[in-house]
């Protein structure tokens, strides 16, 4: 299985970069959708998806340079090179986050109920960027025999693509691509209760995808460490936590449909 998808003039297009695209575009035409029902500016809306996107990515390559600091040191140029993967995700979120509570009191616009918006394409663009893991046969998990995976139900063709250097991994890309999906179906029909307060589906996000994560991350390999603990389990447990604050707050704000 190539990493490369095809090329353009002898330019190579990987997977990877095309799997972050397609999230990209549907988390936009989700968050545009949505915005319009709430009345923001067209032209606002996109120049924080277009800015918070950029913020985003150079937020999730610092991220994961820092934690591999020796290796970069050493080879400056693979830097750039994020075909090859070193996107963090925690990272990115970070980041955005902070990109968007900054442009949106610029804006005068609510920045939870903002946050509120993104949260479920944000989620689905998370569920479709992890098959770049998989074609760049990374972030995978421990060794495991081929009759444990096919005992979990996975598709032969994930199997197959777990087959590297002579071994065969757990799919964690693909486990948490399903969770994530599974999170972006339940907020979907969180959005639809007339009822809801801003604040709940950015913290259910949060909570969602933490606890996802935090054991996911358990069975993987090539974990971003600190000292010797995972720093994206670390993160998650912060995220269960600001997520449980932010529906507990929720209580006191107004309806997410006014």
């Amino acid at each position: 299985m190539s990493r490369v998808a095809f090329k353009i003039f002898n330019i190579n297009i990987y997977w990877y970069s095309i799997c972050i695209l397609i999230g990209v575009i549907l988390a936009y035409i989700l968050i545009t959708k949505e915005s319009k029902k709430h009345n923001i500016d067209k032209d606002i809306i996109s120049d924080l998806i277009f800015y918070t996107l950029i913020v985003g990515i150079l937020g999730a390559r610092i991220y994961y340079v820092i934690f591999n600091l020796d290796y970069y040191m050493q080879n400056p140029i693979d830097i750039i090179k994020i075909y090859n993967g070193g996107l963090a995700i925690h990272g990115g979120i970070i980041f955005g986050v902070l990109f968007v509570y900054f442009f949106t009191k610029k804006k005068k616009l609510n920045f939870v109920k903002i946050l509120d918006i993104c949260a479920p394409a944000v989620i689905l663009a998370q569920a479709i960027g992890r098959w770049g893991n998989f074609f760049n046969k990374e972030a995978h998990g421990s060794i495991v025999l081929i009759e444990k995976l096919k005992s979990m139900h996975i598709p032969k063709f994930i199997i197959d693509g777990m087959y590297i250097d002579g071994n065969y991994y757990y799919p964690t890309f693909y486990f948490e691509s399903i969770w994530c999906i599974i999170g972006f179906i339940i907020l979907m029909f969180i959005r639809k209760n007339k009822n809801v307060k801003i604040g709940v589906q950015i913290g259910f996000y949060l909570i969602w995808y933490s606890i996802g994560r935090f054991f996911i991350e358990a069975l993987r390999t090539d974990s971003l460490m600190l000292f010797n603990l995972k720093m994206a389990q670390i993160v998650s447990i912060i995220g269960v936590i600001i997520g449980i604050i932010l529906i507990i707050l929720s209580k006191n704000k107004e309806k997410y449909n006014n």
